[in-house]
């Protein structure tokens, strides 16, 4: 893994170099920035850099490079048994070998995990103490990349504490975040933080002509829409992505609340309240941009929307009734089920007093 193939991010790229070039590599780093914005992907090319570019690395089989990541506890492992990384090693080689930009769910996914939380187990810090105890094989560094270190559990974040507290001989730590506020004070101290920023757009345009071989004027659109999130814009290039159901899901409860068809949108309510809860959050993230979209399109500035196609032509008709009678009801309505659902809310009751504020909203004179 080259720096030269992770998209844009050169001034992080030019640090960090800097940082092995003059020979000041701290023991312990902590990436944070915005999904999507390439922190994986500067870890890995960090680590290889580190590593010397070992033949080894292709496969990401290097001895001396260590992952650990959140994982699930399947109903197959004994009652007694803690997940740790080693126990889906396959699964997050086969991931990490098609690329280094990922999301949760995807992991999530690929673990064939259902509605369940994935956390860093205590069982993981004392098999990390293991590894990292013994001898770099190669005589450099030994490199420990920790995604999502805030999904540790109490245990887990203590004896990760103790290590780099007294770190192993040559040792580096890197822990790729995506909410850093989720850690401990303790941990936050112990690390030298990097923040990166958003992917550029024209970045991400010249990306996905290069290496999707996607026709420039939809690149465009896509790297607008992307808000800086490589996997948000690779996202939107698949075939019956997530978004194309969400807005399904928006016009629909539109239409619907428009029509005062009260019986139909409870059960459009049910079937979101099927959804697991990081689904859920998602679609009300997605809602949330769809009214800013429609609003703003009632300027009719190009500059001031990112939208698809199939969005921008839903806009055309139905952004006239999202105006300054409405906005921030909608808005603040989706910000509070956000909040809702994210506290654990009975999912029917919140989308159903969605479907039920829409009404008053929409057909509002």
């Amino acid at each position: 893994m080259q720096f030269d193939e992770v998209i844009g991010q050169n001034e992080a790229k030019r640090q960090l170099r800097q940082l092995i070039d003059e020979g000041r590599v701290p023991h312990a780093m902590l990436f944070c920035g915005p999904m999507g914005c390439g922190k994986m992907a500067l870890a890995m090319a960090f680590a290889s850099e580190l590593l010397g570019h070992s033949r080894l690395l292709k496969q990401w089989t290097h001895p001396d490079l260590v992952f650990s990541y959140p994982t699930i506890k399947k109903p197959s492992m004994g009652s007694e048994h803690q997940p740790t990384s080693d126990d889906f090693a396959g699964q997050w080689r086969e991931m990490i070998m098609q690329g280094p930009y990922f999301t949760l769910e995807q992991w999530m996914a690929q673990m064939d995990a259902e509605n369940q939380q994935a956390v860093i187990t205590g069982a993981e810090s004392d098999a990390l103490s293991r590894k990292l105890s013994m001898k770099s094989s190669q005589g450099g560094y030994k490199v420990c990349i920790v995604w999502l270190p805030e999904r540790m559990n109490q245990t887990s974040a203590n004896k990760l504490l103790k290590l780099l507290e007294e770190p192993p001989t040559q040792t580096v730590f890197i822990l790729v975040s995506e909410d850093p506020g989720r850690l401990l004070e303790t941990i936050r101290s112990r690390t030298q933080r990097f923040d990166f920023k958003r992917i550029a757009d024209d970045d991400i345009e010249q990306a996905l002509v290069a290496r999707c071989g996607i026709e420039a004027d939809l690149a465009h659109r896509i790297a607008r829409i992307a808000g800086g999130s490589w996997t948000t814009a690779t996202g939107a290039l698949q075939a019956g992505n997530e978004n194309n159901m969400f807005f399904d899901l928006f016009t629909m409860l539109m239409r619907l609340a428009y029509a005062k068809r009260v019986k139909e949108l409870k059960k459009w309510s049910e079937s979101i309240a099927a959804f697991g809860r990081e689904k859920q959050k998602r679609l009300l993230v997605y809602f949330s941009r769809m009214i800013r979209e429609n609003f703003m399109y009632n300027f009719h500035d190009p500059r001031l929307t990112y939208m698809t196609v199939n969005e921008e032509q839903f806009a055309s008709r139905f952004a006239p009734f999202i105006n300054e009678g409405n906005i921030i009801e909608f808005s603040e309505m989706f910000e509070r089920a956000l909040r809702d659902v994210t506290q654990n809310a009975n999912s029917k009751m919140v989308f159903f007093d969605i479907a039920l504020q829409s009404i008053i909203y929409i057909t509002r004179k």
